[in-house]
């Protein structure tokens, strides 16, 4: 049996029909504009032609004979791109149309327009990215293709960033293993090797996040904004062979600079140039670095810049533009209507008076030739230059009797307990007393008084004005405030006669500690006392006489504050100084988090994974925490800082001690039970978990295994 015949499918034919033979169909499904313009299309097709046949259909008349007229249903936009061309009469509106002709008609219009559009395929996006890469290696840059294909040339460098991601992360781009967000955090980098091994680090994990890959590809370079890269800048390190990365798809603030040793080489470089020129100006020592530790200048003599003087023809000019300035100022006071050359002339005057106030500052030459200079980088990445320290081995020396000498123990604070002579003598009112053997002779003449008569005098002495001074409590503030600047801004300055040791940490292993808003304050605040003060301590009790009472409080509080040291050490067990330290904080009404502290990355990076999610709980509850516990370490630090930024969360050392109510409880627990009458008559008082006996986080009776719990509760 012969098998049937399959019957051959036909096609269309393809005519060149004139355009003004051609009309728009309102059959064609397209009705809302999308895509490329019209305007747009016009300018491809007379750039490259038509690349794609009209659908049309033959008018018929009314006896079903063709009028030589055809319809459009399918390629309305490309028939109205032609119509805009013979506008500019840049096509002849005769010009042969390449049509498909659908004589047949065995389809309605609607129908072969809507299928036109439906079975049109976009291209896949690496495709794109390819064929723009195509572009580029024909020698196309990035502005041509733009304007070829109406998208902007910040695009075209976008898809050909994409391309040039390493082909195996391309392969599994095309086979929808990663995405294109992930495809674009690997393009910062154009190291493919590096961009597979991330990609192998994350591939099992649960975090796959563009911004991780991101972090992951940049963890060992130096941003942009960073004070290193901006000191350097981007043309000295590209010019010195190095490589920036950039983020083609996101705000990267100059991107990152990949070789860090290279910066770090280049940062030291330069500082050596700028220490160099500066040490050229006379300074006897220059010590430049990065950065330095909180209080480096601790123990140096500050000295500082001053204001050239003013010669008498300054003077005079100075004088004549003020009287000038406040005439002109009174008379425009007192003027109904403003008038603006009177301002331009106040303005005027005004900024010649500010550059003679401003005029620049100086050192004394002779004293560079013992002062030093510390230079390092502010963080804006500018050179920041404190001039005029004074190390004590480039001190001056002055010389001085016997008997205004101190040994390293008594500049510290150390004290002598008796009279007896140690081979220095007995000082007596600032004067040598000689030794004596206690020979009550007299034949050459008044011998000095004996050694021990001496002490029990002036020990006599030192009680009575101790008496005294304890009757007149503004002159004791005064003498204890003498005393704390004399060991604060005059070192190993021994005039005084008060046996006051104030001792003030530095604190220098604490890395970033300098650069806190607390720190820059406290040296602001010192700095503007050190400039006050008179240069030799001789003058320093005069000065403090004539301090208004409310400056020698301030001066007061602040060389104390300089002495409280409530920092936790391991080898310094000092439990009753630092309970000391929250009766302190609570009087001054202390918190950390008014003080401005939060839990950055980098705080929280240094605990454990189970002490970051407890963090989280605390602040923010069991589910907060569920939701980072399975990350990794550094990206739960990362996370717990952004759930934790708001929460008023403070660590166990920043917290203040537990209040009264709390404090009896914890006695409690630790033994010291009251009595049943009183905890039952103040059981109304206390915390529920304390009164009725009850765990308070699950409600079930505690038993005596449970003290701990009831610690960290009442804590």
């Amino acid at each position: 049996m012969a098998k049937n015949a399959i019957q051959k499918i036909a096609m269309n034919a393809a005519e060149n029909i004139p355009y003004d033979k051609l009309v728009l169909s309102q059959k064609n499904v397209r009705r809302i504009k999308d895509g490329l313009s019209i305007e747009q299309l016009a300018e491809d097709i007379g750039r490259r032609k038509l690349i794609q046949s009209l659908n049309v259909r033959p008018i018929l008349d009314g006896e079903g004979e063709e009028t030589g007229t055809f319809e459009v249903p399918a390629g309305g936009r490309r028939y109205l791109a032609l119509g805009i061309l013979i506008k500019q009469k840049r096509l002849a509106k005769n010009e042969p149309i390449p049509c498909v002709v659908n004589r047949r008609q065995e389809t309605s219009a609607e129908e072969d327009s809507l299928a036109e559009n439906l079975r049109r395929a976009d291209l896949h996006p690496l495709d794109q990215f390819r064929a723009f890469k195509a572009l580029s290696d024909q020698g196309l840059d990035p502005d041509e293709i733009g304007a070829r294909f109406f998208v902007s040339p910040a695009t075209v460098r976008q898809r050909l960033r994409l391309a040039s991601v390493s082909p195996k992360l391309l392969e599994l781009y095309e086979k929808d293993e990663i995405r294109l967000e992930q495809i674009m955090a690997f393009s910062i980098s154009d190291d493919h090797a590096r961009q597979e091994q991330v990609w192998e680090r994350i591939s099992g994990s649960h975090t796959q996040e563009p911004y991780y890959i991101r972090r992951l590809l940049t963890e060992t370079t130096v941003r942009a904004d960073d004070r290193r890269a901006i000191y350097v800048g981007a043309e000295a390190y590209e010019a010195a062979g190095g490589v920036i990365l950039r983020d083609l798809f996101e705000q990267d603030s100059g991107g990152w600079f990949q070789d860090a040793a290279l910066l770090e080489q280049l940062v030291f470089d330069r500082l050596k140039v700028d220490a160099e020129a500066i040490r050229a100006e006379g300074w006897k020592w220059v010590e430049a670095a990065i950065s330095f530790p909180y209080g480096h200048t601790s123990g140096l003599r500050r000295i500082y810049a001053e204001a050239q003087e003013l010669s008498a023809e300054e003077i005079e000019r100075y004088d004549a533009l003020k009287a000038e300035y406040d005439k002109l100022d009174a008379d425009y006071a007192a003027a109904e209507d403003a008038d603006q050359a009177i301002e331009a002339k106040l303005h005027q005057l005004g900024a010649e008076l500010d550059a003679i106030d401003d005029r620049p500052q100086s050192h004394d030459p002779a004293q560079k030739t013992i002062a030093g200079v510390f230079v390092t980088l502010a963080a804006n990445g500018k050179l920041q230059v404190d001039a005029g320290f004074v190390r004590s081995e480039d001190e001056p020396l002055t010389e001085t009797g016997d008997g205004d000498e101190r040994e390293e123990g008594d500049a510290e604070g150390e004290t002598r307990s008796n009279g007896d002579d140690d081979g220095h003598g007995v000082v007596v009112n600032g004067k040598p007393v000689d030794d004596s053997s206690g020979d009550d002779g007299e034949d050459d003449g008044i011998k000095p008084l004996p050694d021990r008569l001496v002490f029990d005098l002036t020990a006599q002495r030192t009680l009575a004005l101790r008496n005294a001074l304890a009757g007149d409590v503004d002159i004791a503030f005064l003498a204890a405030l003498h005393a704390f600047l004399l060991q604060i801004f005059y070192r190993f300055a021994p005039d005084t006669c008060l046996e006051i040791s104030l001792k003030s940490g530095s604190f220098s292993q604490v890395d970033g500690l300098a650069e806190t808003s607390w720190a820059k304050e406290i040296a602001e605040r010192h700095e503007a006392w050190d400039r006050d003060l008179p240069d030799e301590a001789d003058g320093l009790w005069d000065f403090l006489l004539g301090l208004d009472e409310a400056s020698r409080k301030a001066l007061f509080a602040h060389c104390v504050s300089l002495a409280l040291n409530a920092v936790v050490e391991p080898w310094n067990r000092r439990p009753r100084a630092l309970e000391h330290a929250d009766v302190l904080g609570r009087s001054l009404q202390f918190d950390m988090v008014d003080a401005g502290w939060t839990p950055t990355v980098e705080f929280l990076g240094r605990l454990t994974k189970a002490r970051i999610l407890q963090a989280v709980r605390e602040a923010r509850g069991a589910d907060s925490a569920q939701l980072i516990d399975h990350m990794k370490k550094d990206m739960m630090a990362r996370e717990a800082a952004r759930l934790l930024e708001g929460s008023n969360w403070l660590p166990e050392p920043l917290r203040l001690d537990v209040d009264e109510v709390a404090d009896d409880a914890v006695d409690a627990l630790a033994g010291e039970m009251p009595d049943e009458a009183a905890l039952d008559s103040d059981a109304a008082e206390l915390p529920a978990f304390l009164a009725d006996d009850a765990d308070p986080s699950s409600g079930e009776p505690v038993t005596d295994g449970d003290e701990t719990d009831h610690l960290q509760a009442a804590e």
